[in-house]
C-alpha cells in the first residue's frame, strides 16, 4: 500500500480531492495536524463526494507524532526545492509521499531531515511556482501506482 501525507492542509477543496483519489488508488491518507479547517467541511466534503467512506484516512496530532507512525516506512518528499524529477525514483510498497501546505510548502526542517534522493520535483517550464496540491499528489501518486503494477486495479 502506498501512503499520501498531507502536512497541515490549509484548503479544504484540495484535501477532499485527495481522498478522493486515495480512495479510487488505494492508498492510505494521513493528515498532519494542524489542518487549516475541520474534517466536516462541507467544501471537503463535496470534492470528495461520496468517497469519504471508501478512503482510509489517519489523523495525526502533529509532525512528530506522524513520524512516530511511520517507523521505518521511507518518507519521500514532494517539493518543488528537489533535484530529483519523481519519475526517477524506484517507488516502493509502503512508500510515504510528503507533501506540505498550499501556501508555503514543506518547512526546511523538514526538508532538511532527508537525504536528498528522497526529495521529488515535478518537472515544469521555467518560471512556474508550483502545481495545485491536489493535481501534484495525483500526478506522483499514479506515477507511484504505475510503478508497483496498479495493485488491485481492474
Amino acid at each position: 500500500m502506498l501512503h499520501v501525507a498531507l502536512y497541515e492542509p490549509e484548503i479544504p477543496p484540495n484535501t477532499g480531492n485527495i481522498i478522493r483519489l486515495c480512495a479510487n488508488t488505494g492508498a492510505q491518507l494521513h493528515l498532519i495536524a494542524p489542518l487549516g479547517f475541520v474534517l466536516e467541511d462541507k467544501r471537503l466534503r463535496r470534492a470528495g463526494l461520496d468517497y469519504h467512506e471508501f478512503a482510509a484516512v489517519m489523523q495525526h496530532d502533529g509532525f512528530d507524532a506522524f513520524c512516530d507512525w511511520s517507523g521505518q516506512r521511507r518518507l519521500l518528499a514532494c517539493t518543488t526545492k528537489a533535484r530529483q524529477h519523481y519519475h526517477q525514483i524506484n517507488f516502493q510498497d509502503e512508500d510515504v509521499l510528503l507533501f506540505g501546505p498550499e501556501s508555503r510548502g514543506l518547512p526546511t526542517n523538514v526538508l532538511n531531515s532527508l537525504p536528498d534522493d528522497q526529495k521529488l520535483r515535478i518537472p515544469m517550464l521555467s518560471g512556474s511556482r508550483s502545481l495545485n496540491l491536489s493535481n501534484a499528489t495525483a500526478v506522483i501518486l499514479f506515477e507511484a501506482w504505475r510503478q508497483l503494477g496498479f495493485n488491485a486495479a481492474v
